[in-house]
């Protein structure tokens, strides 16, 4: 199974999308409230939409609620990477760490064993990827960034077998946001109590910008995935460091150095070893 361009730019757009929902969060004054916000914006929209069209097969459901489960420390980790670190640090970080672990995975538990052309695309991407993070940093945001590294792995991992097993990804996709958007809220509540609904209605249209990109993006790369291996769609999705690294550099002034620039044309390079 290869990876056809407009399966390619399909996944380039959702990683504009999932970098623009992370700026949102960055910029944010209270990091932890604004994970906890684009989580209910993304599981209002999701239900939303997810009212009007069939439910996915019932075989995916536990998938659903296993992501659920593990998109809490996702959110935990998220919101301490960018409240010790810069994004143009933690975010390739983050980023660039899940796709090698679950090239590996896929390989050894769901036989997707890739080409010689696309591994090294791969190997390309995530080196770029993890040279965008330069320079000395915070212990704390590398530790909160690295674990959230290993969470990405196995919601990808574990959405990717889901929306397959679902029969429709798109209602899976927005079947899982709504109930990440429930365990998020009852999170959120038991550790900031009645300031998740004082920021919410102080920054809703945040809330659901963000959340509307977080669903869009997820719901192409899972798409995806049912059409293409799971490690070569993770890794393309990550290219969204590039497009993080740009919006930074414009909205948060963050520096986007020479190591950064020769980084971007690492992942090109990956980009090109893909067949694109």
């Amino acid at each position: 199974m290869e990876i056809s361009l407009p399966v390619t730019l399909a996944v380039l757009g959702a990683a504009l999308l999932h970098a623009s929902w992370n700026v949102l969060v960055k910029s944010g004054a209270d990091k932890e409230l604004e994970t906890i916000n684009i989580a209910l914006g993304s599981g209002l929209v999701a239900l939303v939409a997810a009212l009007f069209l069939p439910a996915p097969a019932p075989a995916s459901w536990p998938w659903v609620a296993g992501s659920a489960a593990v998109h809490i420390l996702y959110f935990v980790f998220l919101a301490g990477a960018y409240r010790w670190g810069e994004l143009s640090y933690t975010y390739p970080v983050m980023r660039g760490g899940g796709p090698m672990i679950v090239a590996v995975v896929g390989a050894l538990a769901l036989g997707e064993v890739l080409p010689l052309g696309e591994t090294l695309g791969i190997l390309l991407i995530c080196a770029g990827i993890f040279a965008f993070a330069s320079g000395r940093h915070d212990r704390r945001a590398t530790a909160f960034a690295l674990g959230n590294a290993v969470v990405i792995a196995a919601y990808t991992l574990i959405d990717g077998q889901g929306a397959r097993l679902s029969g429709a990804p798109v209602s899976y996709t927005l079947w899982f946001f709504a109930a990440n958007g429930v365990v998020i809220l009852a999170y959120g509540w038991l550790r900031r109590g009645r300031a998740v609904g004082a920021y919410f209605g102080a920054n809703w249209k945040r809330a659901m910008a963000g959340g509307s990109c977080a669903v869009a993006a997820y719901g192409i790369a899972l798409w995806a995935m049912t059409r293409a291996p799971i490690a070569v769609v993770a890794v393309l999705r990550e290219t969204s460091v590039i497009f993080a690294a740009v919006i930074a550099s414009f909205v948060l002034q963050e520096k986007f150095t020479r190591r950064r620039l020769a980084a971007t044309g690492a992942v090109m390079l990956g980009l090109i070893a893909l067949k694109l």
